[in-house]
């Protein structure tokens, strides 16, 4: 049975949040895949539609995309981050400067040198623009948590493009 309020509720959630998800599949995975599975993401709010928390969807979306990109990588050969051609084609990039950033050898340099979960961090906070707040619901960790945790990963970035420099 349908349900006009849910309906225009998830209409919602796809206008406001989908290109957030495909952008966030672009820096992560092949862009070639990034629609897939930011439609992945939809099909699963959508089936945990009442789950999903109406003041918090986009932290929600993001956790669910972690899982969902964590579900493909075991399906797939990952591309590691030293791998990452130097010069990406315009078309992959477009005018997005987040997207060109990871593209600069100092950057993937030191991403590289911090831990994964300094790097999940510190990128859903830089690329995806979370707060505090919103990476403790994406991380499933306290307020107060989420905001030590990125300190930390910020001071571990910040040591690793100084030895990058330096050397």
């Amino acid at each position: 049975m349908e349900d006009p309020q849910t309906d225009a509720w998830f209409t919602g959630v796809v206008r406001e949040h989908s290109r957030a998800l495909v952008r966030y599949f672009a820096r992560r995975a092949p862009r070639q895949d990034a629609d897939d599975l930011a439609a992945d993401v939809l099909v699963t709010a959508w089936r945990r539609r009442t789950d999903v928390p109406r003041e918090a969807v986009l932290p929600w979306l993001y956790a669910t995309a972690g899982y969902t990109l964590a579900n493909y990588r075991r399906k797939r050969t990952d591309l590691p981050v030293e791998e990452v051609p130097e010069r990406p084609s315009a078309a992959r990039v477009g005018t997005d400067p987040e997207l060109s950033a990871i593209f600069d050898a100092e950057v993937r340099g030191a991403l590289e040198a911090v831990s994964e979960r300094d790097r999940q961090i510190l990128l859903l906070h830089a690329w995806e623009g979370l707060d505090g707040a919103e990476i403790a619901a994406v991380l499933g960790i306290s307020r107060s948590g989420a905001d030590a945790a990125l300190s930390r990963a910020r001071k571990r970035l910040r040591e690793a493009w100084g030895d990058r420099l330096r050397l």
